[in-house]
């Protein structure tokens, strides 16, 4: 091999090790000059946004919220809009995607009604965590149970019931205090008594007294759950 050809094999071997560190010079530092360069063409401009999730919250408000133009990219940061939309009261969560090429989805996850509070104002509809909602009970079909005051005990019982006992939760019309720091939830066609820290699984457990009474032929008018591990059914005397 002459030295001709050593020379330009060390030289096309050079060139490979330039190309192949400019290929990764150019892929590590594409988030940034990738994108700006995106943004700024006209055919990743904002012509359309999807909202999603929601069933109370209006979408127009959360439109307007996002406060987006037709001169934003969809390559914009949605930071900013992220935390607009989730200044709005009924919000619990959202999310933004992409979808190309002028399209912004925001997915928004709502904070779930769970009762209707009485108010020197009327009814207000209330989250778990006693914050009014901005529902209006009479333009918006809402079946919850009415609590007359703002007990974050009983909005609490309530949401969880809503969670993972929705039949039973169906069937509440109205939640109060009891005595001695009872819970007493009007159901339907029966009345719980409970402690305070009642369980779903003792709730449960009432649904299936109840239904065992039922294919019996009784009628419970009242089911106390305050004894450990018992069900104590006041049955109706009404044949």
């Amino acid at each position: 091999m002459t030295e001709e050809v050593r020379w330009r094999d060390r030289l096309r071997q050079r060139l490979r090790w330039v190309w192949r560190g400019t290929i990764v010079v150019v892929v590590v530092t594409s988030p940034w000059w990738g994108r700006e360069g995106l943004r700024r063409m006209e055919f990743f401009r904002v012509r359309r946004v999807v909202i999603e999730g929601t069933r109370y919250a209006a979408p127009d408000e959360i439109v307007s919220r996002l406060r987006v133009d037709t001169t934003a990219s969809i390559w914009d940061g949605t930071s900013p809009l992220v935390a607009r939309v989730r200044e709005h009261p009924q919000v619990r969560e959202v999310r933004i995607r992409r979808r190309l090429p002028g399209t912004l989805v925001v997915q928004v996850t709502e904070r779930p009604p769970v009762a209707l509070v009485n108010t020197p104002t009327g009814l207000r509809v209330t989250d778990a965590d006693g914050a009014t909602l901005p529902v209006d009970p009479t333009a918006i079909d809402v079946d919850l149970p009415v609590l007359a005051t703002r007990d974050t005990l009983l909005l609490r019982l309530l949401s969880q019931v809503q969670d993972s006992l929705p039949a039973l939760y169906a069937q509440v019309s109205d939640a109060r205090r009891g005595p001695e720091g009872a819970v007493v939830l009007e159901l339907a066609s029966v009345r719980l008594l409970a402690g305070a820290d009642v369980s779903s699984g003792r709730l449960a457990e009432a649904l299936a007294v109840q239904q065992d009474l039922v294919t019996r032929g009784r009628t419970a008018v009242e089911l106390d759950l305050r004894f450990r591990d018992q069900v104590v059914a006041r049955l109706s005397t009404t044949p």
